[in-house]
């Protein structure tokens, strides 16, 4: 059997790395971007950041800054307008995951104009030519859409969130520099994190897991786990390192899937508009207690990545139960809400919530088959279930 890994064709990591920016486009020959961002980190000026070397190197941009959470339908649409109308060559997108997102589909679309409607590139579109050359700059560590063939776009119409997986869409050069992350607030930057533990976990027990990609996410796990706390209180070490963390998630989960965990949370962001880190880290717990079973030694892995002594010592239920309580406890630690009302879900949508995760692309790679009978039990039980604070 052939493993196929897809990575960027260049990164850069580490403080300062939004300095190559300059020398990436002249290499390249570039002649005009459109930045693709939204109006928060255009106010906060995050983005003058980039802009200020483009104006120094007297590059030519213009900035489309419409990107909302959540990305919708619209918005890629009117980005594609965008480009046109700019006349651009090429996409710098500057964000988490929503800008990253809308700048792929942006970037898709405008060379494969067929998929216009957006919509028709659901799941893995036969999709004939690469996107229009994407910088990605990452302003947030966890989605690590820089690194990932995978978008995903609201259709606000049918309240429902929609997976695109293409090859052709990954970004040619991505920007990890910490200091484009010390902004984020405290909570963005505990949600965001989770985000990337659940990639990691996912990524390790999901169905095409194998030893390359294990390797990376079991490092991410300890990376994510070390750094998080310290990265939520802007200590520069610990941004960096879940700046790396989050990355090197992403080249691993990108290349072998995700499981129900983020099924399920798709459907909240389209019908709540969730923050997509906040919920995955409601979900993942009870989700790996329902996986437990199906994951052979790896529970053990993932306990002793996350700084667990004694694993070797421990049974099976133990040194399950211990990696699943890591989790949660981190997660408490960060203030992450423990249960879905906490966060808005309304226990009546449940039902429909099921049926949206059952037709999610990740669902199918979740080390435990689902039904929609088994999707809803647990969405029921982490719609309340009390949780011990620590």
């Amino acid at each position: 059997m052939a493993y196929r890994f897809i990575l960027n064709e260049t990164s850069y990591h580490g403080a300062g790395a939004i300095n190559e920016i300059v020398n990436e486009v002249n290499n390249r020959r570039f002649q005009k971007a459109l930045i693709v961002t939204d109006a928060d980190l255009v106010k906060f000026g995050v983005v003058k950041k980039v802009t200020d070397l483009l104006d120094n190197a007297n590059l030519s941009y213009e900035i489309f800054d419409q990107v909302k959470a959540n990305p919708s339908v619209a918005i890629v649409k009117a980005g594609v307008e965008a480009f046109n109308n700019a006349a651009a060559d090429y996409i710098i997108a500057i964000g988490g995951g929503s800008p990253q997102d809308t700048g792929k589909g942006i970037g898709i679309i405008i060379n494969n104009p067929e998929f216009a409607d957006v919509v028709s590139l659901e799941g893995t579109a036969p999709t004939k030519n690469k996107a229009v050359p994407m910088i990605a700059v990452a302003t947030t560590a966890g989605t690590a859409a820089e690194t990932t063939i995978n978008y995903v776009i609201t259709d606000e119409e049918k309240r429902r969130k929609f997976v695109c997986v293409d090859p052709h869409d990954i970004p040619i050069v991505a920007v990890v520099d910490p200091n484009m992350m010390s902004s984020m607030p405290h909570g963005l930057s505990a949600a965001t994190g989770m985000d990337a533990l659940t990639h990691a976990i996912e990524g390790y027990t999901t169905l095409a897991a194998w030893e390359l990609a294990d390797t990376l996410n079991l490092k991410a796990i300890e990376l994510v786990s070390r750094s998080l706390r310290d990265a939520v209180n802007n200590d520069p070490k610990g941004r960096e390192d879940m700046a790396l963390g989050q990355y090197v998630t992403g080249m691993a989960f990108s290349n072998v899937g995700l499981g129900v965990v983020h099924g399920m949370a798709h459907p909240l962001g389209a019908f709540y508009n969730t923050p997509h880190g906040i919920a995955n880290a409601v979900l993942l717990p009870y989700v790996m207690e329902f996986n437990k079973d199906y994951t052979g030694e790896k529970f053990k892995e993932i306990a002793r990545a996350m700084g667990i002594e004694g694993v070797d010592d421990m049974t099976q239920d133990e040194y399950r139960t211990a990696a699943i309580d890591a989790v949660r406890k981190l997660s408490i630690d960060l203030n992450i809400p423990q249960t879905l009302d906490e966060i808005g879900v309304k226990e009546e949508d449940l039902d429909a919530l099921a049926d949206a995760a059952m037709a999610d692309v990740c669902t199918g790679g979740n080390p435990r088959p689902c039904t929609k009978e088994l999707i809803l039990e647990i969405y029921k039980t982490a719609y309340s279930l009390p949780i011990q604070k620590q």
